[in-house]
Parts: structure tokens; C-alpha cells; sequence
């Protein structure tokens, strides 16, 4: 039986160290099974098997509760009665400061993110809480000392009774209580004393810098004294450095009021089970073994109030660093660190000319891996977003959503998470995010590599990817709305954001997304459809105030006007809408004509501009024709003329070269080859040379006589181009022009029958057809005139652009204003069921906790790129949305203050990117990869800004 039963044991350990443990292998406890079983069943054998894996594990901490059965079986001891204080606050575990820390180390490595732990006073750690805060539950100790020991302190911790209700009943205590905190509760507290201390010394670098520099470690072993049930705490001389040991002396003094130690790190309570497991493992006559911890004391000035000064200190320090502690290496947790940058954080701190020191929160760079400034830029704008460093300081392991198959497995915002906790380390050196870009190009290939990126591209990614990881809804329920449409504005608006949180609820939720009201209008049957759209950023255009002027050729196909050129001025990031606007009203278009404007480059229309397209994109050097064509034939195939000559260059690779502007028309009626010609040559008609100009060409050449050149003429004029009737009109054609005009059409330039029907594939909306000039026809036409014309823009010698401004609020007006959907983004209308082309417009509803606005300085199109280098005059102190805020009802408020900016410099080919930060009350700083340097309020304001990021204040 016990064989059996340790075989299945045996494949339950293997089989929960792959479940668990696949990406970070670790040690398992060696049990002793058969004394183990004398005490214990065998559910509570795989209860503590799971128990010990919790405690080597960051995954199975984060993915388990630990207020389970398992701690129901300790009731025999004043332990272990820690199940709701657990379930509230476990243990966080970090990766160590090495960003190329790898998850699948041996087990001995893995021991090292155990995080540091902090000794702090309690009023300090209680005066950093605030009423709307969650209850963190701890474990108290009334704390005795032994001072029999010379060159020892051995403290003697026992816990009090119902600890979890000790809090309020130690309100009267008199004597001294201390707090025992993991490093992210430590660094939330340190925040928060010192966002206090801003507000209060308005200006100075949080407020009191010197309070940092009383953080010090110490060398402490502690085991468990089974027999009075408490906790022994051991700190010798000969393991510290002697002044913080003389420090350590006065905290602890037994001279001093009584003394008790409240918990909230969980260490205590995990070093009590892993003592009584090895208990159960090893014969009772053996001792316990002690483990070895480094404490960091911080905010004990006042008990040190004696001490010489901190020159006189360091000097002690260093002379100490002599004796033991020679290697400048300190065993911590498991890990080790070196005194020399503790050495080096205080002296930093006292020379007061680096933002580097300890009183530096939030002032950490980021190494530049190689093109990573877009990726920098984006994390130190959300790193120093309040809701999500207070949300990544915390407990946030607990709401990973490990079988989110939208999301990460929860690696993106483990790696997250740990980068933001190195950044606001106070002291920190820059952080290379080595791992952080590891894990996201795994789930993110497009930033692998170090090509350049999008900073608002990787923003909208990874708020994305953190929003799934985090997801609190474990099974997205579906929800069909249906019967909204007809329901109030404020009631229907409410039932989709319930829909909404039904299927995502997290902190980037909570935090980052609004609501929008879209509303969308059926040109034809006036159907109107309303919708409520959740948001994670306001994507705004840039409108043009400076005004672009514009040379380009109008083209006509009545056969008798030459080709114009027309110089119109049209806003710089306008539409082309605005161009054709502009064009029809310079050429007198008809009521009955429509304009199509093409870009021609070598000859061949490159692209048909979209008439939805931005102005931004057309280039100086651009040359664009617009063709006038009748409305009426707008369904009819559309048939280009390309003009090709005989190449007579002996070393030409083609035989025909390309050459003219492209000739273009519209056929309703396309039967024969012949209907192609007679349209070409319509065309071409204005083209013509002057009678006496021909005469004196043909009188050059051999052979020729005037009735041949009359008779050309004729053919060629209108009256005989629009006879149908006769065939001797059609004989003269075919005479004269059989072998004058070669037409060819498709991919392998086949010849065009004048006589045969013409084979047009049905649905071809164009039709390419590449016309072959002889040299005689040549002469006959004004080619010269056909081949010229300007380019958009020629610009001056050393002529310079005016700045362009705009205001943020001209930005969000561009961005609700009407507008119809492109051909692309018909909408289906349900009243017609038919794609339509609807108006669509677009109202603020619900407004997030943090706005972030991106400006939509990059345009792209098919062929180009191109960057608007427009100032946007954005608020930094009062952002209000109270005149563009669609419910009116909304209790919550609608004024912002600006804290960061992600800013883009240069074009798009050699561009960096930084980031600009408030740190509160008007300090705002650059970020400019590792380099942190302060900045004055009046510069963040420049023509660089591209994503903005704003928080609610209250009203006023």
C-alpha cells in the first residue's frame, strides 16, 4: 500500500512540477515518507506538497488562494491561523535586478526574487494609507530581547492572538511598534510620503531627500523555538557592518518602551511551515536549521537622532569593509548585493548634484537596446501613471488571468510589473529592459528585432495585452444586444457599458477606456443608427490653418480645348475634396462634368487620387492632372491612352519609348476597335499643327504632294471624325491611318483589330490602351504641348514654411465633426439592405480616469509617408471637456491636467522619441532613454508632442 501510494505521489509531484512549474524549475522538499505518514493522511500529504510548491514558486503563488484547506489542518498551533491575512496580501516575489535573469535557472538561482524586506516604523507605514484604501491584514509579534549575549541581539518574537482583529485593540499601545514590509508595499508607502511631501514643500525634489539615506541593511538569522512557540531573530556583530550594528542596537534596546512587530509580508508565517515541515522530516533530537536574511532598515532618524554625523559615518563604513565583508558582497535573501552601492547611493544623495540618489523616485532611465527609444518613450509615460504604479505596486499577481487565450499567459504583465518596480526603485542605475522586450515580442513579433516603431502603436498594443493578462472575467459570457436602438440615450449607453465590463473588467479598464456615442445616418432613407462604443485613446487629426498653393493641368475631352494649368490655394491638410472644390471653381466646371484627378509620373498615371485622400501627401514635385468628364457616362468603362514613339537610339532595350500626358475618356458604347480609334483621335484633335505648318513639313519629304496632305487633313478634322454614314469617310480612314496609329492592348500589347469586335473583360472598370505613333504622326502633332506640364509646386531659392499652430480644442472639433465613410467603410443599412455610404459622427459619452490622446501627426498612403510638424497648443494645467461632453448628466468630472508626453523629433526615416513627465506640482523632467535631466513647464510645449497623457481632477 505504501509502495503503491508512493508511486502515485511520485508522478503527482512530477506531473504538478510541469503544470506549475514549466517555465521556472525549482527545488521540492525531500519528505520522508514514512514518518510523514504516521503523523498526517494522505490528503494532507498532497496538501503540503502543494504548500511547499507555493512557497518556491512566483507562478503557483499568483495562480492559487491561500486561504485553502491546508491551513484548516495547522489549527493546533498559534501559527497558522493566517488564512484571511494570506488571501489578502501573499508574498510578491520579483525578478532579481539582472534584466537577463533567466526563468528556466537551477533551483538555487531561483531563490534569489525573493524580495527584499524593510523594517519601518509603524505610524510611518500607517500615515502612507488612506481611507478608500483595501485593508492589508498582518501578522503582530509583541517582541522581547535578550541582552545576555555580548556581541548579540536575540530577539524573541511570539504571536499575539487573533492578530487579524489586534489592530484596533492595539490603538492605546504607548510603546514602539515597527512594520515588516515586502519590497513593492515598501516602495507604494515611499511613494506615497513623498507625493505628500511634494504637495507640501511645492517645488523641492520631494520635499526631504536627505530621509532616504537612513535606509541600511542588516544580517539577521532567525529559526523556529518549538517549544515556546516563537520566533527567534538573531543579529550579531561579527555578520554586520559595526556601525549598523550600533544602529541596530538602539532600534531594539530593551531600555526602550515595549516593543511589537506587525508582518504584512508573509515571510514569518512561510518560515514557521517550511520549519515544521523539515520538522516532520528529520528526527527530533536534530537542531533547526536557521536562515539567513538581510533586513533593510529605513526611517529610524529620530532613534538615531545621537549618531555622529553621516561623513563621520561612511568613513566607519568603509574602514569596516576592511574586515569581514573584504568582497564588498552581502548574502540578501539568497542573492547577494553589494554595500558599495549603498555606499554610493548615500554619498550620491549628500552631493545633492544627481537625480539619480535615493530621494529619486520615479527619476530611472532605460537603456536604449537598439533603436528602443519608441518602446522607452511609451513605458515611462505609463510607468508614471498613478492609478497603474499604485495598481503594480500591490498585489497584482492575483488577478492574472492565466486561461485568457486573448492574452499572455500573463508573462507581458508579470514583465511589466517588474519593470515598473525597478524603475521606481529609489537609487536605481538605468534599467536595460532586456527581459520586458523578450516576453512581448513573444505574443508582438512586429517589435522583435531593432528596427523603429510607432510609440502610439506599441502603446496601444501593450495596454491591450496588459488589459487581457489582467482580466478579471475568467469566461466572457456572450451578449447579443438587441432593442437598444430604441431606448433613451443615458439608458441605452448604460446597458452597452454593462455589456462592455460583463466581458472585460480590468485595471486598464477601470483606468484607461471611455465611451463613445457613434451615430451613423443613411443618405437615401435617412435610417438612423446609434451606437455605444467603448475607447482606449482619442486619435486626433491635425486641421490645416496655413494654406498650400497648388498648380495642376485640367485635361478636357470635348476635342477642341487645349490642356490648362491652374494655380488654386487649398488648406495644407485639407482634403481632396478641398482640391477639387477649389479646381472646379477655377476651370468653371459644368454642372453636367465631373473631375478626376490622377498623379502622373514617366509618363503613366501612377494613381487615381481618392477624393476622401489627404493633401498632405501630395509632394511639391508631384505632377497631377485632372481630367473634366461627363456625368453622365460615369458607369461606362474608363479607357486610358498611353502614347509610345519608335526608339531609334541603337542601343535602346525596347523599341518604343513612352512619352505625353495620358489621354482619357470614357466609352458607353464599346463594340469594335474602330470606336477606340475614333475616340483617340477626338482627343487628340487639339494637338493638331497649324495648316502652314504641316504644309512646310510635308514639302520636305519625298514623294509627297498637297492633295495627300489636304486629304490627311480632313480626315483627321472633326466633320469627317463624326461621319458614320459613307464609305468613302471609312475608306480615307483605313487609307490613311491604318498604319500611321498602331493600337495595342493587354499585358502582352496585342494588336487591336479595326474591324473585329473588341474583347473587354466584363467587370474591368479601365481599360489600358497603349497607342504606337509613327514618325509621320508625330510631326503632325503638337507634341510638345502634349508633354508639358508643371509640377504642383516650385518653390523658391531658400523659401521657408511658416510654423503652423493649432489648438487641441480645433483638433477634437476636427475629430467630431461630421464626415461621410469612405468607399472602403460602407456601412450595411438596415432599412435599405444595401452598403451605403452613411454620415457618420462621433459624441464623447463616458470619459476615462486617464485620457490619452494621440495626435495623428503621420500620414501613410499606398506610396508615401509623411509627417505634420504642426505645434499643437495642448492645456497642461486645465483640460475641460464640459462644451464637448455629450451626457450631460454625467457626475463625473470633465477637467484634466496634463502629466506626460510622448514626443517624437525629426522625420520619419531618423526620428527619436522621448518622454516628458510630471513628477507633481510643476516638476516635470526628460526622459531621453537613460539620460533624466529637469526641464522647465514653459518647454514641454513644442512641435514634437504626439501622444498626451491626461488624468481627471475633481471640479473646482
Amino acid at each position: 500500500m505504501t509502495r503503491r501510494l508512493y508511486e502515485k505521489l511520485r508522478l503527482l509531484s512530477s506531473h504538478s512540477q510541469r503544470l506549475f512549474f514549466s517555465s521556472r524549475p525549482t527545488r521540492f522538499l525531500s519528505l520522508k515518507l514514512p514518518h510523514f505518514f504516521s503523523l498526517f493522511s494522505t490528503l494532507q500529504l498532497c496538501k503540503y506538497l502543494a504548500r511547499a510548491f507555493a512557497s518556491k514558486t512566483l507562478a503557483f503563488f499568483s495562480s492559487i488562494s491561500m486561504d485553502d484547506p491546508f491551513f484548516s489542518s495547522l489549527d493546533d498551533d498559534p501559527w497558522s491561523d493566517n488564512s484571511e491575512y494570506l488571501s489578502r496580501f501573499r508574498p510578491l516575489r520579483t525578478l532579481p535586478d539582472d534584466d537577463d535573469y533567466d526563468f528556466g535557472a537551477s533551483a538555487s538561482d531561483s531563490d534569489s526574487a525573493i524580495d527584499k524586506l524593510y523594517l519601518v516604523p509603524y505610524r510611518w507605514w500607517k500615515e502612507a494609507q488612506r481611507d478608500d484604501d483595501n485593508e492589508i491584514g498582518g501578522v503582530l509579534y509583541s517582541v522581547s530581547l535578550n541582552d545576555d549575549i555580548e556581541s548579540e541581539i536575540v530577539l524573541d518574537l511570539r504571536k499575539k492572538e487573533d492578530s487579524r482583529n489586534a489592530e484596533k485593540e492595539e490603538e492605546g499601545f504607548s510603546g514602539r511598534e515597527y512594520a515588516l514590509l515586502p519590497q513593492p508595499m515598501w516602495l507604494w508607502a515611499l511613494k506615497r510620503h513623498n507625493d505628500l511631501n511634494a504637495a507640501v514643500y511645492h517645488g523641492s525634489l520631494y520635499g526631504d531627500g536627505d530621509s532616504l539615506q537612513d535606509i541600511f541593511p542588516i544580517q539577521i538569522s532567525l529559526f523556529v523555538l518549538w517549544e515556546t512557540n516563537s520566533l527567534v531573530v538573531k543579529i550579531s556583530q561579527k555578520d554586520n557592518v559595526l556601525e549598523f550594528y550600533k544602529r541596530a542596537c538602539k532600534i531594539f534596546s530593551s531600555k526602550s518602551a515595549p516593543l511589537n512587530i506587525w508582518d504584512f509580508s508573509g515571510q514569518t508565517t512561510q518560515v514557521f511551515l517550511e520549519n515544521k515541515i523539515n520538522l516532520l522530516n528529520e528526527s527530533s533530537g536534530q537542531a533547526q536549521k536557521e536562515i539567513l536574511l538581510e533586513l533593510q532598515v529605513y526611517g529610524f532618524s529620530d532613534t538615531l537622532r545621537g549618531m555622529d554625523e553621516r561623513n563621520n559615518e561612511i568613513a566607519l563604513v568603509q574602514s569596516k569593509m576592511e574586515g569581514p565583508f573584504r568582497s564588498g558582497s552581502l548574502k540578501m535573501n539568497g542573492s547577494t548585493d553589494k554595500v558599495g552601492s549603498l555606499l554610493a547611493l548615500t554619498s550620491s544623495s549628500q552631493s545633492g548634484g544627481s537625480y539619480r540618489g535615493a530621494a529619486s523616485l520615479g527619476l530611472t532611465g532605460l537603456q536604449n537596446l537598439g533603436n528602443t527609444c519608441f518602446m522607452n518613450s511609451a513605458i515611462q509615460c505609463l510607468v508614471h501613471t498613478p492609478e497603474l504604479v499604485d495598481y503594480f505596486l500591490g498585489d497584482y499577481p492575483k488577478e492574472i488571468n492565466y486561461d485568457n487565450p486573448l492574452g499572455m499567459k500573463g508573462e507581458l504583465a508579470l514583465a511589466f510589473g517588474d519593470l515598473l518596480r525597478k524603475l521606481w526603485a529609489p537609487g536605481a542605475r538605468p534599467v536595460a529592459p532586456r527581459m520586458f522586450k523578450s516576453k512581448l515580442t513573444n505574443f508582438a513579433p512586429q517589435f522583435s528585432g531593432y528596427n523603429q516603431h510607432d510609440s502610439q502603436e506599441f502603446l496601444a498594443f501593450l495596454l491591450d495585452g496588459l488589459h487581457e493578462d489582467l482580466n478579471r472575467v475568467k469566461c466572457k459570457p456572450y451578449i447579443e444586444a438587441k432593442g437598444l436602438e430604441d431606448l433613451p440615450d443615458e439608458e441605452a449607453a448604460e446597458e452597452y457599458w454593462k455589456n462592455h465590463l460583463a466581458r472585460n473588467d480590468s485595471i486598464i479598464v477601470d483606468s484607461c477606456q471611455g465611451q463613445f456615442r457613434s451615430t451613423l445616418i443613411c443618405p437615401l432613407c435617412k435610417k438612423v443608427s446609434v451606437t455605444f462604443d467603448p475607447f482606449m485613446y482619442l486619435s486626433l487629426p491635425l486641421p490645416s490653418t496655413v494654406m498650400r498653393t497648388m498648380t495642376l493641368t485640367v485635361m478636357s475631352t470635348d476635342g477642341i480645348t487645349l490642356p490648362s494649368t491652374y494655380t488654386i490655394t487649398v488648406p495644407d491638410c485639407g482634403k481632396l475634396t478641398d482640391l477639387i472644390v477649389a479646381l472646379s471653381a477655377a476651370c468653371s466646371l459644368r454642372d453636367d462634368e465631373t473631375l478626376l484627378v490622377a498623379e502622373v509620373f514617366m509618363n503613366r498615371i501612377l494613381n487615381w487620387l481618392e477624393p476622401s485622400g489627404s493633401i498632405a501627401l501630395i509632394r511639391d514635385d508631384d505632377k497631377l492632372i485632372a481630367y473634366r468628364l461627363p456625368k453622365d457616362c460615369e458607369k461606362s468603362p474608363l479607357v486610358v491612352f498611353k502614347h509610345k514613339k519608335i526608339d531609334h537610339w541603337p542601343y535602346s532595350f525596347t523599341p518604343n519609348k513612352m512619352f505625353g500626358i495620358p489621354l482619357v475618356a470614357r466609352l458607353p458604347d464599346l463594340s469594335c476597335g474602330s470606336d477606340i480609334r475614333k475616340k483617340f483621335l477626338k482627343l487628340l484633335n487639339p494637338f493638331l499643327m497649324p495648316i502652314e505648318d504641316v504644309l512646310n513639313d510635308c514639302d520636305d519629304e519625298e514623294g509627297s504632294s498637297g492633295n495627300e496632305d489636304s486629304e490627311m487633313l480632313d480626315a483627321t478634322s472633326p466633320t469627317v471624325l463624326d461621319t458614320d454614314a459613307g464609305s468613302d469617310s471609312k475608306t480615307l480612314d483605313e487609307t490613311h491611318f491604318g498604319t500611321d496609329f498602331q493600337f495595342q492592348i493587354g499585358p502582352l500589347f496585342s494588336d487591336i483589330k479595326m474591324d473585329e469586335p473588341l474583347q473587354v473583360p466584363g467587370l474591368a472598370k479601365e481599360l489600358e490602351v497603349h497607342v504606337v505613333w509613327s514618325d509621320k504622326m508625330i510631326d503632325k502633332y503638337d507634341t510638345c504641348i502634349l508633354s508639358s506640364f508643371p509640377e504642383v509646386f516650385k518653390p523658391q531659392t531658400f523659401m521657408k514654411r511658416p510654423q503652423e499652430s493649432v489648438s487641441l480644442y480645433k483638433c477634437l472639433e476636427a475629430f467630431l465633426k461630421e464626415e461621410p465613410l469612405g468607399p472602403e467603410d460602407m456601412w450595411y443599412c438596415p432599412s435599405c439592405k444595401k452598403p451605403r455610404q452613411a454620415i457618420k459622427k462621433l459624441d464623447l459619452w463616458r470619459l476615462p480616469e486617464i485620457l490619452v490622446i494621440h495626435l495623428k501627426r503621420f500620414s501613410y498612403n499606398q506610396y508615401f509617408k509623411n509627417k505634420l510638424e504642426t505645434f499643437v497648443d495642448f492645456p497642461v494645467d486645465d483640460l475641460n471637456f464640459s462644451t464637448y461632453i455629450a451626457h450631460k448628466n454625467s457626475q463625473f468630472s470633465n477637467r484634466y491636467i496634463l502629466y506626460a508626453i510622448s514626443n517624437h523629433y525629426g522625420g520619419l526615416g531618423g526620428g527619436h522619441y522621448t518622454a516628458s513627465i510630471n513628477l507633481g506640482y510643476g516638476m516635470w523632467y526628460e526622459f531621453d532613454d537613460e539620460k533624466v535631466n529637469p526641464v522647465s513647464e514653459d518647454r514641454i510645449k513644442t512641435s514634437a508632442a504626439y501622444v498626451l497623457f491626461y488624468r481627471r481632477v475633481p471640479d473646482v
